[in-house]
């Protein structure tokens, strides 16, 4: 009689998930992610919605905010809001993905002869707790998540993180893929078999260098955790609600700049955000 239970148990730990890194793949995501249009309108949105916040909130505590950008990826945003003048912690698990970013940092600091306040930390987020502790460091008047939900292992355990790092009257902004939007998109492209696979929540990918998350985070569950951590949420937005379900490009879908602006008008009026193939939300601590 053959004993299966070794082999049950290997399939186990095959399958296990782990929080992702693009280490290996920064150069495809640089240019897949942020490369053309898609890129544009997603930081356009995000634009809009934090800088404002930042702006407001940075008057009413007369001071520069304090701000942390966890899996930041190429931190763009980040970086704008340094070149703001705000303090920076900017951190990933990809050495090269920040090492990309500060690529970018030395340039506008060289052209504009200025120093930006960042400090970079490359680790999972969750060895961040120890090393703010050996450099005393004080909480975040903002925390940055992008991207970076759809990527953990265990995503509501994040929640914990942003409770113990986040200022009282703090914000945090969550930006994370919208699963409802890639059933739809694939309803539209007649993607049947696929939709099959994933209605038992299977999203995995045979390409590696897919950025297509495995494991989506859906909109409804997000809200759940930041009822659950007492959250206010101040705003919610959907980025790219339309262009990407448009495959015939005619009339104003040639035009980039239109494109942008009307990716921007409907970004935030119901029903076309909760298209939108990420989403946004920006969320205050305290009741």
């Amino acid at each position: 009689m053959t004993d299966h239970t070794q082999d049950n148990s290997a399939d186990i730990t095959t399958q296990a998930r782990t929080d992702r890194s693009f280490e290996a793949i920064a150069d495809h995501f640089e240019k897949k992610v942020y490369g053309g249009l898609k890129g544009k309108i997603r930081l356009a949105v995000l634009r809009r919605d934090i800088f404002e916040y930042a702006q407001t909130k940075s008057q009413s505590l007369g001071r520069p905010l304090r701000i942390l950008d966890v899996g930041a990826g190429l931190a763009q945003i980040a970086i704008e809001l340094a070149a703001q003048g705000h303090t920076l912690v900017i951190n990933d698990i990809s050495a090269s993905m920040l090492s990309k970013a500060q690529t970018q940092v030395a340039t506008f600091e060289a052209d504009n002869n200025t120093k930006l306040d960042i400090t970079w930390m490359v680790c999972p987020y969750q060895q961040l707790p120890a090393k703010f502790a050996e450099d005393h460091s004080d909480k975040f008047d903002l925390i940055l998540c992008h991207a970076l939900l759809e990527w953990l292992a265990k995503p509501a355990e994040i929640m914990d993180f942003f409770d113990a790092q986040l200022s009282p009257q703090g914000a945090i902004s969550l930006c994370f893929y919208n699963p409802a939007s890639f059933d739809y998109r694939n309803l539209i492209m007649g993607n049947f078999n696929l939709l099959d696979r994933t209605l038992e929540g299977d999203y995995a990918a045979d390409n590696k260098k897919s950025l297509t998350p495995n494991h989506p985070v859906a909109m409804q569950e997000v809200q759940a955790w930041l009822q659950y951590h007492h959250y206010k949420i101040m705003l919610e937005s959907g980025l790219r609600v339309f262009h990407d379900y448009a495959p015939l490009k005619r009339g104003g879908h040639n035009d980039p700049e239109a494109v942008i602006k009307m990716e921007l008008r409907y970004s935030q009026l119901t029903p076309y955000k909760w298209l939108g193939r990420y989403l946004h939300i920006l969320a205050t601590a305290g009741t």
